[in-house]
C-alpha cells in the first residue's frame, strides 16, 4: 500500500497526459535523463531516483500506464517483460511488480521511448515499427528481440543507426 506522500504523488501524476509529456520532450529535444519513464506514469527522470523505484518494485499501475500509452496488448507486454499470466494476475492484486519485473518494464519503456524519438514522437509509428519484422535485425521483431538485455541493446543500436542514416 502506498504511503500518504506517495499516494498524493500518484494522484497528481494520474491526472497528467503521459504521451503529451514525452512527445513534448522529444519535439523540444529535452530527452536528457530517463525521460521515457513518462510512459510508465513516472515523472522523476534522474537515474538514482529511478534506481530506487525499480529496487522497491514499481506499482502495477506502471504496467497499466505503459499499456495505455503504447497501445500494446497486455499479453504482449507481459511476454516482453517475461511475466506469466498467473503471476501478472497476482501482481495486480498485490499492486506491485517485483524488482526484476520492474527493471524489465523500464527496459521496455526505454526501447519504446527510443522508437518514439526515431519517429519524432509518433507513438503509433513506433508501435508499428517495434512489432514488425525488421530486415536490419535478421527479420526479427524488435520487441521480441528486446526481451533480453543483449537484444534490447541491438534494437537501440539499430535505432541509433537509423536516426543518423547509417546503413544497417
Amino acid at each position: 500500500m502506498a504511503r500518504p506522500a506517495e499516494a498524493s504523488v500518484l494522484r497528481a501524476v494520474a491526472g497528467t497526459a503521459d504521451l503529451s509529456e514525452i512527445q513534448s520532450r522529444i519535439r523540444s529535444g529535452r530527452t536528457e535523463g530517463h525521460f521515457y519513464v513518462a510512459l510508465l506514469g513516472l515523472r522523476g527522470y534522474e537515474p538514482l531516483a529511478l534506481y530506487r523505484h525499480v529496487r522497491k518494485g514499481l506499482g502495477y499501475s506502471s504496467f497499466v500506464r505503459f499499456q495505455r500509452n503504447t497501445s500494446l496488448p497486455a499479453r504482449t507486454i507481459a511476454e516482453l517483460i517475461q511475466i506469466p499470466t498467473r503471476t501478472l494476475t497476482r501482481r495486480k492484486s498485490e499492486g506491485k511488480l517485483a524488482p526484476e519485473e520492474s527493471d524489465r518494464l523500464v527496459r521496455a519503456a526505454r526501447i519504446f521511448g527510443r522508437a518514439m524519438e526515431l519517429f519524432e514522437g509518433d507513438s503509433e509509428a513506433a508501435r508499428i515499427w517495434l512489432t514488425s519484422p525488421q530486415p536490419a535485425v535478421g527479420g526479427l521483431v524488435p520487441l521480441e528481440l528486446a526481451r533480453t538485455d543483449v537484444g534490447a541493446g541491438e534494437v537501440e543500436s539499430l535505432i541509433g543507426r537509423l536516426e543518423y542514416g547509417i546503413p544497417s
